[in-house]
């Protein structure tokens, strides 16, 4: 959940700080003391778009900072959160909460931070997407788009396994028929490539080089080039270290060390058996090294006949690599991309009437997969509808419908991505499924239900998103932990509607943090925390405060047509605080 949140020179807002805890959490003020900044910032936090505009006046920067801690997530966001910061590099601070920061210049680039590393803004919204969810009156005219109602749909029916298998088939499938329509109208051209390389494999499977056998060759020949001079330098070498010689006790080297450590191990002193294991030490080099130049000189060829052998070789790879790459190893990994392209080559029938099989079988799959997500939307279209329509009669819409309309999107013999069922109906493969989906509205019994997009009126609209996001919440398990931010969704509500969302998002707020910037007092009621966005008299600028339960009274008569100074106001403001705290307790 979001913790604290700090916005230094952004809008109206100089510098302010605000806490926030579990539950609801509203924000209030006056019209132009910066409310919806707040939800500015967190759009910021989420990799939005950084607008310089922005800034406060007589400002270089605006800074947003949030405070998150992931504590109380499900398994599967944990996880992901966690993913996030191990690429990303970046650290929890000591209570384990992370921070992030972005930062917007007036003349350069924007910059985020996250858990202390910078970050891109869209890392840094990965992550923070995991945790907030925004909602704002921009939001609400996202809902009538198709892909926003289809998105809602699928969330619900936690369809994106079911989604992920057709994207799958559906790209084989395409890319498959793709192929096939390359091959079929290329034959000529594709047949001649194919034997040129053909022709090339042919000349390098007749070689057959090994891997790292050109550099083993260059190391061969140049053993070969100076034998005698190796052989006379390995052993002498051998020699000196381990025959007797006319010195003056007539001892090999190894022979000498032995000697020495013999005679200082044979003393009771510290420092010459020190010295004493020092030589053991070299000792057992010269040994060694004894040994592997004897190995090392019976490995020597007894004559440079090879030489002409190693050369000719040498001379056989290098043709390979003048024509197909630097080195050997890339000469084999060029035969074998070669071998996979050739399989893409195939114009005969046989290959053609293969990768026809292919299509097909494809084509039967992607189909089966397109059905049973299909199926899968519909079955939860009608609950989901159902549960919509019950949470808006809460939301004091008693008499109105939602709908949502699953239909085949329909296609003809032109259309690229034309997909026939095993019904004998043709479709449209999209990208997310071949269906059409489209949520339908009523305010009234009797009215015709029309797309929401016609249909619903601002206020209707936010109550029809809040009812869905309630459904949504209270479905799933994922998400619960994470915080929902509402900027002003009760728009154009009043009266026992704007009760009625007040009670919606307290219970929402049971299983989320609810972050909520509202103008109706009756929603303000409801809040556990009660934040108020205010300006300074002497320069204008705003800050953020959180209300005691007197200054609770004072600010929820001022919203109250502005009665703060009256005893009715005032009276009316503890009214509603004492509703809602009864029916929080409920």
């Amino acid at each position: 959940m979001l913790s604290e949140i700090r916005i230094e020179s952004l809008g109206a807002i100089r510098v302010a700080t605000a806490e926030f805890d579990r539950g609801l959490t509203v924000l209030t003020g006056e019209t132009g003391t910066g409310k919806t900044m707040v939800v500015t910032g967190l759009h910021l936090l989420g990799g939005g778009r950084a607008d310089a505009t922005r800034i406060r006046s007589g400002a270089e920067r605006a800074v947003v900072e949030g405070r998150f801690t992931t504590t109380d997530l499900d398994d599967a966001v944990a996880a992901t959160l966690d993913e996030i910061l191990d690429s990303s590099g970046a650290e929890r601070d000591e209570d384990g909460s992370v921070i992030a920061l972005r930062s917007v210049s007036r003349d350069g680039p924007s910059r985020a931070y996250l858990g202390g590393r910078s970050v891109p803004a869209k890392s840094l919204g990965s992550f923070t997407t995991e945790l907030l969810t925004l909602h704002g009156q921009n939001d609400q005219l996202r809902l009538m788009r198709p892909d926003e109602q289809r998105g809602a749909l699928d969330r619900y029916a936690a369809a994106g396994a079911a989604c992920e298998r057709y994207r799958k088939l559906r790209d084989a499938w395409l890319s498959a028929r793709r192929d096939l329509t390359d091959r079929r109208s290329r034959a000529r051209e594709l047949a001649q490539e194919a034997d040129r390389v053909q022709f090339a494999l042919n000349e390098i499977d007749t070689i057959d080089p090994q891997p790292g056998e050109d550099e083993a060759l260059v190391a061969d020949i140049v053993q070969l080039s100076e034998l005698d001079t190796l052989r006379e330098a390995a052993a002498t070498a051998r020699a000196a270290l381990s025959e007797t010689h006319e010195a003056e006790f007539g001892l090999s080297a190894a022979d000498s060390l032995g000697r020495a450590r013999a005679a200082l191990e044979a003393t009771d002193d510290t420092a010459l058996r020190a010295l004493a294991t020092q030589i053991g030490e070299a000792l057992t080099v010269v040994v060694d090294a004894v040994g592997e130049l004897g190995d090392y000189l019976d490995a020597l060829p007894a004559d440079a006949s090879a030489l002409d052998a190693k050369l000719a070789r040498q001379a056989q790879l290098r043709t390979l690599t003048r024509k197909y790459a630097a080195d050997i190893d890339g000469v084999l990994q060029w035969a074998q991309d070669s071998r996979d392209r050739l399989a893409q080559l195939d114009v005969s029938e046989e290959g053609l009437a293969a990768l026809e099989l292919r299509v097909d079988q494809l084509a039967r799959e992607l189909s089966q997969s397109a059905v049973d997500l299909s199926r899968t939307r519909r079955k939860a279209a009608k609950r989901l509808a159902k549960e919509v329509t019950a949470e808006l009669a809460a939301l004091a819409m008693a008499d109105a419908e939602f709908t949502i309309g699953v239909t085949s999107d329909l296609a003809d013999d032109e259309d690229s991505a034309a997909l026939k069922l095993e019904s004998g109906e043709l479709v449209r493969a999209g990208g997310d499924g071949i269906d059409a989906i489209e949520f339908g509205f009523a305010a009234h019994r009797g009215m015709t239900v029309l797309p929401l997009a016609k249909s619903a009126s601002g206020g209707e609209l936010s109550r029809v998103m809040l009812a869905l996001e309630v459904v949504l919440a209270t479905s799933r398990k994922h998400g619960i932990g994470t915080t929902m931010v509402f900027d002003e969704v009760d728009a154009g509500v009043g009266g026992w509607a704007a009760v009625q969302i007040g009670r919606r998002l307290a219970r929402l707020a049971r299983t989320h943090q609810v972050i909520v910037v509202t103008h109706l007092p009756q929603v303000a009621a409801y809040a556990e925390v009660h934040l108020v966005v205010h300006s300074s008299e002497s320069d204008g600028a705003s800050g953020v405060r959180c209300l005691t339960h007197d200054d609770r009274v004072a600010e929820l008569a001022r919203m109250l047509a502005g009665l703060g100074d009256s005893d009715s106001g005032r009276a009316h403001a503890r009214e509603l605080l004492d509703a809602a705290r009864s029916d929080r307790l409920d």
